[in-house]
């Protein structure tokens, strides 16, 4: 039933924005020629079906998201890429339930993290194959784990041809936008990512700077290497003001993200990516009590050097909002998340990362009147 609900509002939704969507499409060009502010499917439909499965990215598409986020990138032992938020996969598969590779778990430093479980590296891309993809906050989305073990994990290469398959199918240009994950981590391992990334594009002929594929990454120095391996839109993503990229740290580069949002770091930026990915709290901090405060001139900033800015994440359930527009004290319980998007939008953000790409199309619809 709420699989119903939400492909209903979606398809509402999708003949509201679609005369924009089509636009932008028949004009080419990169992503400024998308609707504003522009829905991103983080991690496909992830609010609603397992992230990084094609169900989460169909149900994406199908609600109307402007851009799926299909791919957070991470390598096999056999230097194959796939699709999963993060290499250790114990919370989003069912390998825990696999006798044949209770061995596999390890404790590993991820990224100066002491991290235990069972990763991609240390799979082929066959054995993967063998495993199934589960929710992985399942307390915030009881309703998602209906369909665990429904879907395998996708590799990137699957994801272009589904891309493609989409874009015959829709009539219109569907847009990726998939993040290389630990780059420095795996560059020492022997499994460079952003190499592997450029050849599956220029072999799918999306390595352009119109092609609808826009590349992301934490890492600053993975982002300048893909400056000069491809022509696509780059854009750095950005935590908290107060940490460093593990790229900086790796190499002693004493500055953090606060650094990196003030104009001369948003300069320096410029001159290798299309845009920024930051935090929400970059844009409006929170205080003490979790409620927004006045926004920041990261905007503003960031334009002048023409930047654009995709910030994560909208997601619907309390836990996630700010104090200020949460409902009750269930942690699956929706606030008013329209409320928290009307904030948002007014700060002049280009587009937004969400978990539930209906209810963005929706806030965006009640923004732009």
């Amino acid at each position: 039933m709420l699989g119903a609900a939400v492909l209903g509002a979606g398809g509402a939704v999708l003949g509201m924005a679609g005369t924009a969507r089509a636009d932008g499409a028949r004009h080419g060009g990169g992503p400024g020629n998308l609707p504003r502010p522009t829905i991103i499917g983080h991690r496909g439909a992830s609010g609603y079906r397992p992230e990084h499965t094609f169900g989460a990215y169909q149900l994406a598409l199908d609600m109307g998201a402007d851009i799926v986020e299909a791919g957070d990138l991470v390598p096999t032992r056999d230097g194959h890429l796939v699709c999963r938020h993060e290499p250790e996969i114990g919370g989003t598969t069912d390998v825990a339930d696999h006798p044949e590779f209770a061995g596999r778990k390890k404790t590993k430093l991820l990224d100066g993290v002491s991290t235990t479980g069972w990763f991609t590296e240390d799979f082929t891309l066959a054995e993967l194959k063998t495993l199934r993809a589960v929710e992985r906050i399942p307390a915030n989305r009881p309703h998602n784990t209906l369909y665990n073990g429904r879907w395998e994990i996708p590799t990137f290469e699957e994801v272009l041809r589904w891309q493609d398959e989409q874009t015959r199918r829709r009539g219109k240009r569907v847009w990726i936008y998939p993040e290389l994950k630990h780059p420095t981590y795996f560059r020492k391992q022997g499994l460079p990512l952003e190499e592997r990334v450029a050849k599956l594009l220029r072999k799918y002929r999306k390595d352009r700077r119109t092609s609808p594929v826009i590349l992301q990454s934490f890492e600053p120095t993975s982002i300048q290497r893909l400056h000069r391996l491809v022509d696509n839109p780059l854009v750095v993503l950005l935590s908290s003001a107060d940490s460093r990229p593990w790229d900086f740290v790796e190499t002693g580069d004493p500055r953090t993200v606060a650094d990196l949002v003030k104009p001369a770091g948003l300069r320096e930026i410029a001159s290798y990516a299309r845009g920024i990915g930051p935090t929400l709290d970059l844009v409006i901090p929170r205080d003490a009590q979790g409620k927004l405060t006045r926004p920041t001139s990261l905007v503003s900033d960031a334009h002048k050097v023409g930047l654009i800015l995709h910030p994560y994440t909208m997601r619907n359930e309390n836990p996630f909002l700010p104090a200020d527009f949460r409902k009750g004290m269930d942690a699956d319980a929706y606030g008013d998340v329209f409320g928290a998007y009307r904030a948002y939008f007014a700060t002049g953000i280009d587009g937004v990362f969400t978990d539930q790409p209906d209810t963005g199309l929706l806030a965006r619809e009640d923004f732009n009147g």
